[in-house]
């Protein structure tokens, strides 16, 4: 079990009645104080950012307080430890000094000497987190400017929304269209969470099959269905001390949304067929690209985990809302692409920029990144072309009725798609925001082959 922040001061002596005295002392002059009297597993229990210091005494079995000072300075250099010595232990005592200790107490001392000691090493350890404090706000803003990129005044809200709400426990609903980028605001507040050094599990519940949502997300026992021959960790469990990432949440089922609610409510998961509650420690961030009220009132969402869910919910603007950071977001994607293929870098033509500006972006992000990467590749024909108002220009070239033209352009989309590289057909589902089946579906329809996608997967199609 970890030590409480409140905690001051861990006093570590094995002589009981001098650990009772030195408890007191500290006590009487309102300070916290855990008492130990060994030196074993205490590094385990202490944290980077715990406020506190460590007196110990030097001469201990087991663990002595140098070896104690060693394991905890490899963990925290800054870390005050004090030491406290025999009269025959000073030369020891200076060596100590000499490896990090912040200061040692010889054998009798004033009870006002330990006072003295512990309150100035308190004062400088929160110096010290305070200013750590300060460089990862820095930091962590320098992160998100590289990760969110833009000036609109969408953009900056969203990055302050993103630094507030990742430095706490709440769940949190990400509300965007396909392709705005609800995976990359999801990492980010991971990443500049607590919770960082933790797991973060991505998970589409749209591409996954009716069949195995619940084995997925939840994991189930041997023989809990047919197949199940071996014990398998759902992804929850697997996210533990972490993030789960879920997106295209309104997709599932009503009965997995029960356990979902029930899951965010009591923070534990009981695999199927198993009967034990496993507690969990884990952050939900979910996502969607509908209005989960709506679907609610519809009767095709639950209004309880809606309700559940909209404590802390984000909203990702689209491309055509932040005006010129489609043109910072081009030139961004335009040069990391030039530079992963070794190619010298292509300037924006005024009429290139009135296109972009002009464009609606109905995929967004994501489709503002592969027109970026075409023109990296000196595809300026396919960019302006693709770039034009597509929906316009598409739809009116085209012969037929509305529902004609709609189909062409969805076919258009797909094969654009496909001219990308994709390891499988989840990634490729995934890249155009629609479950495998309906992927499947509409590849059919239109007369389109998985193969057409580079560096596919065979056993995937």
């Amino acid at each position: 079990m970890s030590i409480d922040n409140q905690i001051q001061v861990v006093l570590i002596d094995d002589d009981p009645h001098l650990r009772q005295a030195l408890c007191q002392t500290l006590d009487l002059a309102g300070l916290k104080v855990l008492p130990l009297g060994e030196a074993s597993g205490l590094t385990a229990r202490l944290s980077r950012d715990w406020s506190g210091v460590v007196v110990s005494d030097i001469r201990m079995p087991g663990m002595d307080g140098l070896e104690l000072l060693a394991e905890l300075h490899g963990q925290d250099p800054d870390l005050p430890v004090l030491l406290i010595t025999g009269h025959g232990d000073v030369p020891l005592a200076v060596q100590a000094m000499r490896a990090g200790a912040y200061d040692f107490l010889e054998k009798p001392f004033a009870s006002d000497a330990l006072l003295d000691s512990v309150r100035r090493a308190l004062a400088l350890r929160r110096l010290v987190l305070d200013n750590r404090s300060l460089r990862l706000a820095l930091s962590d803003r320098q992160q998100l400017s590289t990760r969110l990129v833009g000036h609109s005044p969408q953009m900056l809200r969203l990055r302050e929304q993103i630094g507030a709400l990742a430095a706490t426990k709440a769940d949190v609903l990400i509300l965007g269209e396909t392709g705005a980028g609800k995976e990359v605001v999801a990492r980010a507040l991971h990443d500049l969470s607590s919770r960082r050094s933790g797991p973060f599990v991505a998970i589409n519940a749209g591409a996954l099959a009716e069949s195995v949502v619940e084995s997925e997300l939840f994991g189930h026992e041997p023989g809990a269905f047919t197949g199940a021959q071996k014990r398998r960790i759902g992804k929850f469990e697997f996210a533990n001390g972490g993030t789960l990432f879920l997106d295209e949440i309104e997709s599932m089922s009503l009965d997995v949304q029960v356990k979902l609610l029930r899951l965010l409510q009591e923070r534990v998961v009981e695999r199927l067929g198993g009967n034990q509650l496993i507690a969990l420690d884990i952050r939900i961030i979910a996502a969607t690209k509908e209005d989960l009220r709506q679907a609610a009132d519809q009767g095709r969402f639950r209004a309880d985990l809606y309700y559940r869910l909209n404590v802390a919910p984000l909203r990702i603007p689209p491309l055509r809302e932040r005006g010129e950071d489609a043109l910072m977001l081009f030139q961004h994607f335009a040069d990391e692409a030039s530079s992963r293929h070794g190619l010298p870098l292509h300037e924006l033509q005024p009429g290139q920029r009135a296109l972009l500006l002009r464009h609606s972006w109905p995929g967004n992000v994501r489709e503002l990144q592969n027109a970026a990467e075409r023109f990296a590749l000196g595809l300026e024909l396919a960019l302006d072309s693709t770039l034009d108002n597509p929906s316009a220009s598409t739809l009116t070239s085209t012969p037929g009725g509305l529902s004609e033209q709609v189909e062409q352009f969805e076919k258009s989309l797909i094969a654009a798609e496909l001219t990308r590289p994709h390891s499988s057909m989840r990634s490729l589902a995934e890249a155009l925001g629609v479950p495998r089946k309906t992927l499947h579906d509409k590849l059919r329809k239109h007369g389109l082959n998985f193969a057409d996608s580079a560096n596919h997967s065979a056993d995937d199609e």
